[in-house]
């Protein structure tokens, strides 16, 4: 994964559009959108905690909906978008499936994977031009979880194509992951104990406050 032109397209980003709003009193809402590392143990933990870090610094004006599902993936991302999205009218979007559209059993090719993400940005911003749409990398696998999605990078470098394309924020969380992956395999998974799905505790105590940091940024 080309680390650099990740930085530099977040270099592009200022303060988030979701951010701004809430700081000047509108009142906003934010859907997730993601496989189990959303919408699992370990992502319910990380939203609440987003969601409630953002209402406790904004006078509660943050509405969260958290429609992903574990084990999906993009093709099911597109075939709910409307129902579990657009439906909610958001005015933010975070959304993460290129995890799970790398796993082999799934049978999703690279141009499928990315056609689906275009067709939800693109879906996303005929609904509501003004949607501020986020793409997440999450953490990286490792195991046997690791080895059935051996072209994860593929599937992550499509993330990082469609947010230069449409000129999106991206969220890398790839950027404390390695730190703590290279650390060895036994403080990884205190974190990451079944090798993909982070803990509560490291929901809350990494990933939530580094998602709150790259909304924040200034």
């Amino acid at each position: 994964m080309a680390l650099g032109f990740t930085l530099s397209l977040s270099a592009a980003f200022g303060q988030s559009q979701l951010v701004h709003n809430l700081r000047h009193g509108k009142p906003q809402v934010l859907v997730v959108y993601g496989t189990s590392l959303s919408a699992g143990e370990g992502g319910q933990t990380w939203v609440t905690c987003v969601a409630d870090e953002l209402n406790r610094r904004y006078g509660n004006r943050l509405s969260c909906y958290n429609t992903g599902k574990p084990a999906m993936w993009s093709t099911w991302g597109v075939q709910h978008l409307e129902d579990s999205v657009v439906n909610k009218k958001p005015d933010a979007v975070l959304i993460e499936f290129a995890i799970n559209d790398a796993f082999i059993p799934y049978n999703t090719s690279p141009q499928l994977a990315r056609l689906n993400l275009e067709y939800m940005v693109e879906r996303l911003r005929l609904a509501n031009p003004a949607c501020e749409i986020i793409l997440q990398l999450m953490n990286p696998p490792v195991g046997q979880h690791a080895a059935d999605r051996p072209k994860l990078s593929t599937y992550y470098e499509i993330y990082l194509k469609v947010a230069q394309k449409y000129k999106l924020r991206l969220i890398n969380h790839d950027v404390y992951w390695q730190d703590i992956l290279s650390a060895g395999a036994n403080t990884f998974l205190r974190h990451v104990p079944d090798g993909i799905h982070p803990s509560p505790e490291s929901a809350r105590s990494l990933i939530a406050p580094f998602i709150v940091r790259s909304l924040e940024k200034l």
